[in-house]
This record gives structure tokens, C-alpha cells and sequence, in this order.
């Protein structure tokens, strides 16, 4: 079982989202989804689980193969938080639910991303809608490069 830092603001997020950013560079190239990585770690730095876009399908989003890893009755997720590369989708073409709404399944509190989605494929809300409903989102654009790297090839 992978530990770290507990999830805090500062270098602990740091930490955990360039872990997650680390797994975005791990996804099957595409033109048409971007590059993400997901990590959802327990409050005492413990990894639930993990993933990355286009792990086990050509249509996986990072977010939800993060969640396919975690017991759903597991009690840590009440602490926990969910560190993504780039924002929770809102909507997607491929699957019934966009990654913020599987989050909302669960007791998650808090996630933290580095990069909001840009208006290339969609326009994201997926931040407003897990604020809306008393999540709690982080924003670290100062790791948004790493994840503008990794999908540099859909920015034109």
C-alpha cells in the first residue's frame, strides 16, 4: 500500500497532485481526450487508489479508474481527497457520468486539481458544479504546466 503525506494544503497537495500528473504521462496517446491522472488518498496519506485516462479502456477517464479502486464502503473516504491532474469532466460523450458526478457518489470532501479544463473538447464546470454542493476545490495552477505538457499535442 502506497503512503505519503497526509492531504494539506502547501506540499502535501504539491506532492499528491504531481503524483497524479506523473500518472497522466502514463495514458495511450489520444486526439480526442485529454491526458489525466487521479490519486484519492485517505487523511492519513494513505492511497485508496489510483489511475490514469485510457488505463483499462480506450474510454476511461482517470477520475473514475481512481474510484474503481476504492472500496465504495470504505470509511476513509470520508477524509479523503481526490487529486486531479486536470478538472473533473462535467460531461462526456462515452459513459453515463462526467468524473464530477462520480465523485458526488461518494463522501469525498475535498479535491485538488492543477489545470481547469479548457474549452477544447467541451465547456467544463465541473469545479462550480462539486463547489455547488459543499465539496471543497483547491486550484494549484502553479503544477498546470506539467499537465499542459502532457497534452500539449490537443492545444494546437
Amino acid at each position: 500500500m502506497t503512503t505519503g503525506p497526509a492531504p494539506a494544503p502547501g506540499d502535501a497537495d504539491a506532492h499528491w497532485l504531481r503524483r497524479a500528473i506523473d500518472l497522466s504521462h502514463r495514458c495511450p496517446p489520444s486526439t480526442t481526450a485529454f491526458s489525466v491522472g487521479a490519486v484519492v488518498v485517505a487523511a492519513d496519506g494513505t492511497v485508496l487508489g489510483e489511475g490514469h485516462s485510457r488505463r483499462d479502456d480506450p474510454h476511461d477517464h482517470a477520475e473514475e479508474v481512481a474510484l474503481r479502486e476504492v472500496d465504495p464502503d470504505d470509511l476513509r473516504l470520508v477524509g479523503a481527497t481526490l487529486y486531479s491532474s486536470l478538472e473533473p469532466c462535467s460531461s462526456r460523450a462515452s459513459r453515463p457520468r462526467s468524473c464530477s458526478a462520480l465523485i458526488l457518489t461518494t463522501p469525498i470532501p475535498r479535491v485538488v486539481l492543477a489545470w481547469r479544463e479548457p474549452a477544447v473538447f467541451v465547456d467544463c464546470d465541473g469545479a462550480e458544479r462539486l463547489r455547488s454542493v459543499g465539496r471543497t476545490v483547491v486550484e494549484r495552477p502553479d503544477l498546470a504546466d506539467g499537465v499542459r505538457e502532457v497534452n500539449a499535442h490537443l492545444l494546437g
